[in-house]
C-alpha cells in the first residue's frame, strides 16, 4: 500500500519517553528500537512539511492509573519527571507539536479524549493520521480508534510500534481490532512523497 505524506497528513508519535523505555518505571520489552525507525518517518515528513505531533503522558503524582490509587500500573511519566522526558535519541524538530495527555486525575489513553484535537486538526485541514510508537496495546490502539471515531483516514506504523503485553497476545489482538474498525497498516517503505499540485499558469 502506497501513502502520501502531504500537508493534510499528520504523523503522531505517541509517548516515546523514558519510563516506557528499558529501565523505566514501565518499560516495553525493547521499546526503545522503535526510536531509529521513528526518526526515519520524522525525517521524510519534516522534508515534506507535513505537520508531527508528539504525544506524552503527563502525570499527576496522584493519577488515578497509579496502583496506590487503586489503578493497574505502577507510577509512572510524572509531570517534570526524568522518565516523563522523550527518549533522548528521538528527533523532535523545531516546531513539532507537543500534546499533554493525562495529565488531570483521570485516565486518557488516547491523545484525543478531553481535548478538541479532532475539531483542530480538521480546521488546520489534516485528514490522514499515521500513528506509531508505544504501546502497541493501549496508547497507539486508543488514538488510532479514536481518530477513526472521529473521521480521519489511519494508519498504524507497524515497524514503530511495539506493545506491553501483559497478556502475550495482546498487541496482535490490538491491531485486529484496529484493522477491524477500519485501520490500514503500513511500514517506511510504504511511504511517497506527494507532489504539491501545480497551479496552473493564465495565458498572458
Amino acid at each position: 500500500m502506497e501513502v502520501g505524506i502531504d500537508k493534510q497528513t499528520a504523523l503522531v508519535v505517541v509517548d516515546v519517553q523514558n519510563d516506557f523505555c528499558p529501565a523505566g518505571a514501565l518499560p516495553v520489552k525493547d521499546g526503545d528500537n522503535v526510536v531509529p525507525v521513528l526518526n526515519k518517518y520524522i525525517d521524510r515528513f519534516r522534508k515534506a512539511g507535513a505537520p508531527i505531533l508528539f504525544t506524552r503522558d503527563w502525570h499527576p503524582p496522584d493519577h488515578s492509573s497509579f496502583k496506590a490509587q487503586g489503578g493497574p500500573w505502577p507510577p509512572h511519566c510524572v509531570q517534570n519527571s526524568e522518565g516523563a522526558k522523550f527518549h533522548p535519541d528521538l528527533h523532535i524538530p523545531p516546531g513539532s507539536e507537543v500534546v499533554s495527555k493525562a495529565d488531570r486525575r483521570d485516565e486518557a489513553y488516547s491523545f484525543f479524549k478531553g481535548t478538541d484535537l479532532a475539531r483542530e486538526l480538521k480546521e488546520r485541514g489534516i485528514r490522514r493520521l499515521l500513528v506509531g510508537g508505544l504501546a502497541t496495546d493501549y496508547c497507539v490502539k486508543e488514538t488510532v480508534l479514536d481518530g477513526l471515531k472521529y473521521g480521519f483516514e489511519v494508519f498504524h506504523l507497524d515497524d514503530a510500534s511495539k506493545g506491553v503485553n501483559v497478556s502475550p497476545d495482546d498487541s496482535e489482538r490490538a491491531l485486529k481490532e484496529m484493522v477491524a474498525k477500519g485501520a490500514k497498516r503500513v511500514r517506511l517503505q510504504d511511504l511517497t512523497a506527494r507532489s504539491e499540485v501545480a497551479v496552473p499558469r493564465t495565458p498572458k
